[in-house]
């Protein structure tokens, strides 16, 4: 392999040849139609193309660094197909390497899925979080993890035997629309605001584990309404999309946990969907709670999603485009 760099300016071009050349690792590490390569270009931010065994990338420096440096990765590992989730998850990784990803080590989670960890620095210290603290907040956009790994600590805390059951919340608000009249019985009217945390359960637990484990009652999904007047020992709690709850409900539930409990509380406070002028709890709880020993904040920002490469992209063209209106 032999790699030189030709350009002017801020924009450079490198060339890089994997000698010599194996056909097989080749077409593993570029993907069906190239699809792995149209991955590296939209996560780093470069331009690829190729001739057979030898690479161009065009772009700044630092972005020719990153994907020549994951090129060079994925092409020991092409000896087989890379599935593209594993190339996407890679990608993010590679964002975020250095030295403060080795300051903070990655918590081991008993789960269904082996290589369950955290994928950036400020996801390890989420869950580092919330392996000291019995209550963690989590705060960020969309696809950083809140949920979902706040669903793989309950469900590593279940089969280590640290809690008894887990009890996932969430305040029944419609994301801006208005649904109506919902039939069925009251399992089935939340079920839709549900969802996303069954997702989460399934994916970690497998289904037929999951069923075992509501049936036992070791796992229980509630809607926020449903907790006044319970107090909640030895349990994992979750409360997510915790920016739909208003300040009442916000005092209501952390005052729900008992003895050897955990809470972890997840939101996005760009996206409230409360209605006009109603102050949202976890806005009013970041300012009444930052100072209480025991309690323990996680902020997120685009950096750490860990979803398709474009949606990092997403959410830093609203937050320019807010700050923009804003200014105006």
């Amino acid at each position: 392999m032999g790699a030189r760099r030709k350009g002017t300016g801020h924009l450079k071009a490198e060339q890089l040849s994997f000698t010599p050349a194996d056909n097989r690792r080749l077409a593993n590490l570029c993907g069906a139609l190239d699809e792995n390569l149209r991955q590296i270009e939209t996560a780093l931010d470069v331009t690829i193309t190729r001739h057979g065994e030898h690479f161009t990338l065009s772009g700044r420096v630092e972005r020719i660094r990153a994907a020549s440096g994951v090129l060079r990765e994925f092409y020991e590992k092409a000896a087989a197909p890379l599935p593209l989730e594993a190339v996407q998850l890679a990608l993010i990784e590679a964002g975020h390497r250095g030295p403060a990803q080795a300051a903070i080590p990655a918590p081991a989670l008993i789960t269904r899925k082996q290589d369950l960890h955290g994928r950036t620095p400020r996801q390890n210290e989420y869950l580092l979080n919330i392996q000291k603290h019995d209550i963690t907040f989590s705060i960020g956009p969309a696809g950083t993890g809140k949920t979902y790994l706040a669903v793989a600590c309950a469900v590593d805390a279940l089969e280590r035997e640290a809690v008894q059951r887990i009890i996932l919340v969430r305040p029944a608000v419609e994301a801006g629309e208005r649904l109506g009249f919902l039939p069925g019985d009251m399992a089935q009217k939340v079920d839709p605001y549900l969802r996303p945390l069954y997702d989460a359960l399934y994916d970690l637990m497998g289904y037929d584990k999951v069923a075992k484990m509501f049936e036992r009652q070791a796992i229980e999904i509630a809607p926020l309404a449903f907790m006044r007047g319970r107090t909640l020992n030895k349990a994992f709690i979750i409360l997510d999309e915790a920016q739909n709850t208003t300040r009442e409900q916000m005092k209501m539930f952390l005052t729900r946990i008992g003895f050897g409990s955990k809470a972890v509380i997840t939101g996005d406070v760009t996206q409230v969907d409360l209605p006009k002028g109603q102050v949202s709890g976890l806005v009013e709880a970041q300012a009444v709670l930052k100072k209480v020993r025991g309690i323990a904040f996680t902020y997120f920002d685009s950096t750490d999603v860990v979803r398709h490469p474009l949606v990092q992209r997403i959410v830093n063209a609203y937050d320019r485009h807010n700050k923009s209106a804003a200014a105006e």
